[in-house]
């Protein structure tokens, strides 16, 4: 299969620039006739509307400008996998037809919360969010090239984001549950791991009152483990998890995939801590 048709955004040129230049040539000029024919514009009005195109013009140069030296700051895999994660979030929002505003902000939350995306960096999505939208490009296409191109932990990081999207939304349908729990399947995330996840985000949605009972269900969703397992259980699930995702594992994606990376290992070692010393 041919690689999809990422590409870095190039600095954009300044073919406007004469045009700017035009005008400031023609504003300072001292000639009675520019000075007259300025006059006439000004009067007119259309001096404001050129202005207004010169200043649309340079503000478009400058976001542009920094999107392009951000893009062209980071790695090929940072880039890459980024693409592909709006790729692949569009097409599942996508799953009932038609992407609403709703979803597509919920996208860009999630970028901007949940992953801690800057002003620059979130000016780069919507470019990617626009993108996605405007392309006929299959799930399962990019599935594929997600697959082809990353190793496992990855695929793990691609599968935690995609259920953190899906919740962020409330009560996901059971049609698109059950899309990610395929997607988790085709990326040949073991069954463990994908229990893992979706306990975890199932757990989160559906509790209450937070009590000693409801600490331990949360600690052994983590784990990927049904309540009431023994500390054996529980120490080969640590010892699994923590080898998955290590933070090392995905740092040539980026900084905010090896945060993401982190904040799982995090809770791993909460939960293994907490039964380490409740089950002692």
């Amino acid at each position: 299969m041919s690689p999809m048709n990422y590409q870095r955004r190039e600095q954009p040129g300044c073919g406007g620039c004469l045009l700017i230049l035009m005008l400031i040539v023609l504003v300072t000029g001292g000639a009675p006739a520019l000075l007259n024919f300025l006059g006439a514009l000004i009067f007119s009005g259309f001096a404001g509307v050129l202005l207004f195109i010169a200043l649309f013009w340079g503000f478009s140069y400058w976001v542009q400008k920094r999107v392009a030296t951000y893009e062209q700051s980071q790695s090929d895999s940072h880039n890459r996998f980024v693409w592909l994660l709006v790729q692949i979030l569009i097409r599942i929002a996508r799953i009932d037809g038609e992407i609403t505003r709703d979803e597509v902000q919920t996208i860009q939350r999630f970028f901007q919360y949940n992953l801690r995306y800057s002003q620059t960096q979130m000016l780069w999505i919507k470019d990617l969010i626009k993108e996605a939208v405007a392309s006929t490009e299959t799930l399962d296409n990019l599935l594929q090239e997600f697959k082809a191109t990353f190793a496992y932990e990855p695929r793990l990081i691609l599968l935690e984001l995609i259920y953190q999207v899906l919740f962020t939304k409330g009560r996901i349908p059971e049609r698109e549950l059950g899309i990610a729990r395929n997607i988790g399947i085709f990326l040949e995330i073991s069954e463990y791991e994908r229990r893992t996840i979706e306990a975890k985000y199932t757990y989160r949605q559906q509790q209450g009152a937070a009590t000693a009972r409801d600490t331990a269900a949360h600690h052994y969703a983590v784990l990927g483990l049904s309540p009431g397992a023994d500390m054996e259980a529980i120490k080969k699930a640590y010892r699994t998890l923590s080898m998955q995702y290590h933070p090392d594992k995905v740092s040539h994606l980026g900084d905010e995939f090896r945060a993401v990376a982190e904040e799982k290992m995090k809770e791993i070692n909460q939960a293994y801590d907490y039964f380490k010393k409740t089950q002692q």
